[in-house]
């Protein structure tokens, strides 16, 4: 855990420069299909730098920035001194030291896969008042982009230090994890990310695993992006470039059911059950 907290400190600059935010769908899915309201105490779980915070923060909500890591966390305060609904916590998701039943929604955005699954929906079980509910989101790769998919391609060759190798099958073990929890429900939407060329290097640089490589090894991925981003036609001497992300959002509620029937997961893009 410690590793995966400090690892982060180095990349604050990167981050707020370069890491995409969500595309306004994402609130309006949390409104729609979740119950989210001008009124809610939010959980922002894993908040970093505060990009999801921010939206949730200008939509109206309360939120509480749980961040253990010291440098993200300071930058969020920073950035987000304006907004007077907004709390900044120096905790985990695992123990978050919020109070029983004191927020009414949880959030993570990019962040859940650094978290000990079990133990942090059992957290977020605690936090929650009756009826609350999780949403998970991430901007995970979209490869139908020729010069991205070349680009993700170097990364993919010194992945050994991500979180999860097998990323989607990863997440979605991490995720059948809740116990506590009912069905699972699911919606995608699309975004690009324009960045200049040196805004995409410096994007693959605050990537986890490409940050925690050594100074060299970390030279050589950077490298053959630079040569890449020179050489392909669709990038060769363009000063802006569009980077296209699939918007993965996840979401459950906190379980009143019948016991035994929340393991069960239901894939879907409607409403979950009353």
């Amino acid at each position: 855990m410690t590793d995966s907290i400090r690892r982060f400190s180095s990349r604050v600059d990167d981050y707020i420069k370069y890491r995409p935010t969500y595309p306004p769908a994402v609130v309006r899915l949390l409104m729609d299909e979740c119950g989210l309201t001008t009124d809610s105490f939010v959980a922002d779980v894993g908040s970093g730098t505060g990009i999801l915070s921010e939206l949730l923060l200008r939509y109206g909500s309360r939120v509480f920035g749980i961040e253990p890591n010291r440098e993200m966390r300071a930058a969020a305060e920073r950035l987000l001194q304006n907004y007077t609904h907004f709390a900044s916590v120096d905790a985990t998701a695992e123990t978050t030291t919020l109070a029983d039943r004191s927020v009414d929604f949880v959030t993570a955005g990019q962040a859940f896969h650094w978290f000990d699954a079990e133990r942090a929906f059992a957290e977020l079980a605690r936090v929650l008042r009756p009826g609350g509910r999780v949403g998970i989101l991430w901007n995970a790769r979209d490869r139908s982009v020729d010069w991205v998919d070349r680009v993700w391609a170097i990364m993919d060759a010194v992945e050994r230090h991500a979180p999860w190798r097998d990323h989607e099958n990863g997440r979605d073990a991490a995720l059948d994890r809740r116990a506590g929890f009912g069905p699972l429900h699911t919606a995608t939407f699309r975004q690009e990310h324009a960045l200049t060329p040196e805004g995409v290097v410096d994007r693959i640089r605050g990537v986890s695993h490409v940050a925690a490589l050594d100074p060299a090894e970390q030279a050589v991925v950077l490298d053959d992006v630079w040569r890449e981003l020179a050489e392909h036609p669709d990038t060769r001497g363009r000063n802006e470039l569009h980077v296209p992300y699939r918007v993965d959002c996840y979401w459950t509620e906190l379980f009143t059911g019948t016991p035994g029937s929340e393991s069960r997961i239901a894939r879907s893009t409607g409403r979950p059950p009353p």
